[in-house]
């Protein structure tokens, strides 16, 4: 494919938060001699593109074409556009807005100093057949016509502010007379590789109407009663030039809006006020006016809106449209216990409130593509939706920013920024993650063969940045553990246990492509630093590892250091762990992970469940218990501070209600996506329990009831599908075993108690 390289832009001038510039429209009309055979228009716009032929938008969803570092990779967008095109005279059009190529509200992370940073530009060509045999081809070049539009300053976080009386109607059809506009001016390509986008688009979801609407003393607070990502659609009959201010934000304090936990401010422009996730809009004052936001969106429960009468502040003046890439539904599980049910939905709150493209840490403040939230949300996002043409999208844009050193920055895109902080081993792992459980659900070969290269450079690079011990710690640690920033496990041991696991991951990702030369420098690099940690940080006498938290130890666990004779010695450090917190969560990011499978697998799913729905911080009951309807960002018991209260890297639950109690495993020994193995857990405090994922053969659906001292299971597996349904020491079939083959199709099994004493010893970890 020839993608069109010839960039136009309304000026070189570009957006500050003191130097608004407007948002450029740029047109073409042309001519056409004959009636169309067929079209097809393809565009990069940048930094955001709505694009529209004879009036009619067409644009594939919401902050086309893509979020990315444009020196990276460069996305452009297909359309068939014969059926809009007609004999006579067309119009094609844009809209610009300023995305991530002019991202000054990303300060932060350096996105204001980037190398690519310029004003919005357009690069498309549309090329045409004429049923006569004809070939037109409309490219962009200096006779485009452009204008200011009535965005008069967008920015991805910051928000927008809208002109309605600077509106040109009929901009974008064809016999709008564009003469009073100025030519286009030729632009910089961008160095990026030219790509065709293929993750899924950004669309909206849904709408939502507000619960409440309160008066305030000089505004009015809209309450929608979740906690999500999108915009607002506000529609007013107002004044003449009446300016309507709204901000978007996610707690209360004192019961009016609560933002300082949004805040990024410049100290430059510490005499502005704040201006994040906020819109304005200035009326024209003609009857009933609509607006929606083009180029911006927000995360937010709550909006406060000044500028309005009485009279105008309606249920119907807002309404949250939500926004997120357009995924489908792949799994999903629900319980007798509401505390359970309304984790599972926080859940996918979270994990879809920070799907825009790719996964993004929190959806107001940050939006960047953080690796190791993603990293940790891999495998509960494969088990409850379709991410994976995204992930695929999101790993070349992972790719070009490794650097000559194999390093990773701690999120991508990136201008630069991510490779002295926010990086290392335990956020860096996205990288053999994401292909790695996505082969392991969808059986995607391409993706490891597409990203073996990466990953073996950065294994390399882990050999250099060992110590003298053979041991590494160089990153983040295990964030977000109740008292953040201190987090008891040491990061010599998270990064070491870690980088462990990213070069087992690799050597077996290498096996499946027969790659034996790398698969056997991986596996010795693994078995190195198994051995390090093992001589330099386990206290082999008391099996304790290093920190002696419940971090350390369920990571030593889960990931293989203990070896199986001192497994069950390992377990029970872990358990005094727990009880000394009296049944409750003492871990970070790293920890959650991991620490509730660790439980399961040595046959306490029970006391996961306990530490799980207990109502008293720390713990996810507690955010229950405060109304939370997202994932929170921190384990603290107050979520007024500087946390964000829709996260989605300890969403690994939904993982474990899918696998652990429902009982769900598919391709349990890596090798057979065909294949599932039944094991449910049931908690004796649930009653009955729904789960169930859409594997690549089809549907496989996991039901219990308890019926009267016993329990009847129902298990539906796809034609084609093997398997096994295991359960627990304690349960028994009718015929007195645990354990039988699977049969394809729908099938009810009672089951009964029998009294096993409890075993110690690990059955899957």
């Amino acid at each position: 494919m020839q993608f069109p390289t010839n960039f136009i832009c309304a000026t070189d001038d570009f957006c500050d938060l003191e130097h608004p510039v407007p948002a450029p429209y740029i047109r073409k009309s042309f001519t056409l001699a004959d009636s169309v055979r067929n079209a097809e228009i393809i565009i990069c716009g940048l930094g955001f593109y709505k694009l529209y032929v004879n009036g009619v938008n067409i644009t594939k969803g919401e902050l086309a074409p893509y979020i990315s570092n444009p020196d990276d990779v460069l996305y452009y967008d297909r359309y068939d556009i014969a059926r809009l095109l007609t004999r006579g005279s067309n119009a094609i059009a844009v809209l610009l807005g300023n995305g991530m190529l002019n991202g000054f509200g990303g300060y932060v992370w350096d996105f204001d100093k980037a190398l690519f940073r310029s004003s919005p530009k357009v690069a498309l060509q549309a090329n045409i057949k004429l049923s006569g045999g004809e070939s037109v081809a409309v490219v962009s070049d200096e006779s485009f016509r452009v204008s200011d539009s009535p965005i008069r300053y967008d920015d991805l976080r910051c928000g927008e502010r809208y002109d309605a009386n600077k509106e040109q109607p009929g901009w974008n059809i064809a016999d709008f007379d564009d003469s009073a506009w100025n030519y286009a001016r030729k632009a910089i390509c961008p160095k990026g590789e030219k790509v065709l986008c293929t993750a899924n688009p950004v669309v909206v979801a849904g709408e939502i109407k507000p619960v409440s609407v309160t008066k305030k003393e000089d505004h009015y607070l809209y309450d929608f009663g979740s906690n999500l990502a999108g915009f607002c659609r506000l529609r007013i009959k107002g004044a003449k030039n009446q300016k309507i201010e709204y901000i978007h934000g996610e707690y209360l304090e004192d019961g009016d809006l609560y933002v300082r936990n949004l805040q990024f401010i410049r100290p430059e422009y510490m005499h502005l006020p704040p201006y994040l996730q906020k819109i304005e809009y200035i009326c024209k004052g003609d009857g009933l006016e609509t607006y929606v936001p083009s180029f911006t969106y927000h995360g937010f429960r709550y909006v406060s809106v000044s500028g309005i009468t009485e009279e105008q502040a309606t249920p119907e003046l807002l309404t949250y449209l939500v926004v997120h890439s357009d995924l489908r539904e792949t799994g999903n599980f629900s319980c007798s216990d509401e505390t359970l049910n309304k984790l599972q939905r926080m859940t996918r709150n979270s994990t879809l409130s920070n799907f825009v493209y790719y996964p993004t840490d929190c959806p107001h403040r940050e939006k960047n593509g953080w690796t190791g939230d993603a990293s940790l949300s891999a495998e509960h996002t494969l088990l409850n939706l379709n991410p994976e043409a995204s992930y695929k999208e999101w790993l070349r844009n992972i790719r070009k920013a490794q650097n000559e050193a194999g390093a990773l920055p701690g999120i991508v895109p990136t201008g630069g920024w991510g490779f002295d902080w926010g990086n290392g081993p335990a956020w860096d792992n996205v990288l053999i993650n994401l292909p790695y459980f996505t082969y392991l659900y969808r059986n995607d070969k391409e993706i490891l063969r597409e990203n073996a290269t990466a990953v073996f450079r950065y294994v390399h690079y882990l050999t250099t940045r060992m110590d003298e011990n053979n041991l590494i710690a160089i990153g983040l640690g295990d964030w977000c553990s109740p008292d953040h920033p201190n987090h008891k496990a040491p990061l010599v041991l998270t990064d070491s246990i870690t980088s462990m696991d990213i070069c087992g991951k690799a050597a077996f990702l290498f096996a499946v492509l027969g790659m034996d030369l790398q698969k056997d420098f991986c596996q010795r690099t693994a078995e190195r630093l198994r051995s390090a940690i093992r001589a330099r940080l386990i206290d082999l006498s008391t099996m304790t590892a290093a920190g002696n938290c419940q971090t350390s130890q369920a990571m030593a666990l889960y990931y293989g250091v203990f070896g199986p004779g001192e497994q069950q010695a390992a377990f029970q450090v872990l358990l005094d762990r727990i009880r000394e917190c009296d049944n409750h969560i003492d871990t970070g990011i790293l920890g959650a992970r991991v620490i509730f499978h660790v439980l399961t697998a040595f046959g306490y799913s029970d006391l996961a469940y306990d530490m799980i729905t207990v109502p008293t911080a720390p713990s996810y009951g507690e955010w229950v218990a405060r109304g939370e309807t997202s994932l929170p960002e921190s384990f603290a018991g107050n979520p007024i501070r500087l946390d964000s209260g829709n996260h989605h890297f300890f969403g690994d639950i939904s993982n474990w209600f899918i696998q652990s109690i429902a009982g769900i495993r598919l391709n349990p020994y890596r090798d057979n996506v065909n294949e599932v193995n039944i094991e449910p857990h049931f908690i004796e405090k649930l009653t009955e329990t729904k789960a169930y994922h859409e594997a690549p053969a089809g549907r496989i659906s996991v039901e219990w009831k308890r019926e009267q001292g016993s329990v009847r299971l129902c298990v539906s597996v796809p034609d084609g599908m093997t398997g096994r349904i295991r359960l627990e020491n304690t349960y028994s079939f009718a015929n007195g075993h645990s354990g039988r083959i699977l049969e394809a199709g729908a099938h009810e099994y009672p089951i009964g108690k029998r009294a096993i004493k409890k075993s110690a010893m690990a059955r899957r970890i």
